[in-house]
């Protein structure tokens, strides 16, 4: 009688997504730099073959991990791209921090992976910059549905904001924090359509 080996852990597949999700809450709790790649394979669990095999550097692991952020909704542009919702009111989402369970307030992914890769040149700094000006030119095009006056330096006052809110819930671990931001920003958006 033959029995069926059962699969270890590291096993199967899925292999790429576990090294991901992995990724996701290390380089949130510890950020990208401290995060060893052996943590990672560690985490997910793959071997470390299967680990180099979907990501040859940590710059590679950190690119995709951002790239995965964006396209699942996990940033505020799904905020701005959500269908059905008025154009102010996404823009004024940029001001909900989402909190999970008892998690620790988080900011924006993209700021603090150009933080920790501060030379502009790198791929990972590059990535998070192309994504920041897609977040300019997602409220741009809201502000400008809206009518606003001056649509493109009202989105870079609005998204200044955001990052700022982002950044100070972050750093204070309130992820109401927002509440500021978005009372500023309802000020700033009534001032433009009174002017239109």
């Amino acid at each position: 009688m033959s029995t069926v080996p059962t699969a270890s852990p590291r096993q199967g597949r899925g292999g790429r997504e576990r090294i991901l999700a992995a990724a996701a809450r290390l380089f949130a709790t510890q950020g990208i730099n401290a995060t060893g790649m052996e943590q990672v394979a560690e985490q997910a669990p793959v071997s470390k073959r299967t680990l180099y095999a979907h990501f040859r550097t940590k710059n590679d692991l950190a690119i995709a991990h951002l790239q995965d952020l964006a396209s699942t909704g996990h940033t505020l542009e799904s905020t701005l791209t959500r269908e059905g919702v008025p154009a102010r009111e996404r823009i004024l989402g940029l001001f909900v921090q989402p909190v999970a369970d008892a998690a620790p307030v988080r900011g924006c992914p993209f700021i603090d992976a150009a933080a920790e890769f501060p030379d502009p040149q790198s791929a990972v700094h590059s990535y998070a910059r192309e994504q920041k000006l897609r977040m300019v030119r997602l409220v741009t095009a809201l502000v400008t549905e809206l009518g606003c006056r001056e649509p493109a330096a009202l989105a870079e006052q609005l998204v200044t904001l955001a990052d700022g809110a982002a950044s100070r819930a972050m750093v204070l671990g309130d992820a109401d924090y927002g509440q500021h931001a978005r009372a500023a920003a309802e000020v700033l958006l009534e001032n433009a359509l009174s002017q239109a």
